[in-house]
């Protein structure tokens, strides 16, 4: 899928390789709309460590294997 000229960082590519919505991740990790746009917009955007533990837990829903390494330099 493609990102329509949009910034997007490696949170952001990872769902638009999937088609999966941005949407999706805020419903199912609970967390607010602007703090996922920011993490799927902003390639040097670092959430802090409960926000990636629950966009982690919602994202192991569609890949087991992945890791927050992939996404923030941590």
């Amino acid at each position: 899928m493609l990102s329509l000229g949009k910034n997007r960082s490696r949170l952001g590519r990872w769902l638009d390789d999937r088609g999966i919505k941005q949407e999706w991740l805020v419903s199912k990790s609970r967390i607010g709309r602007t703090t996922i746009s920011n993490a799927c917009a902003n390639e040097h955007y670092m959430p802090s460590g409960s926000t990636i533990q629950k966009m982690m837990k919602a994202l192991k829903e569609i890949d087991p294997t992945v890791q927050s390494n992939q996404f923030w330099d941590i």
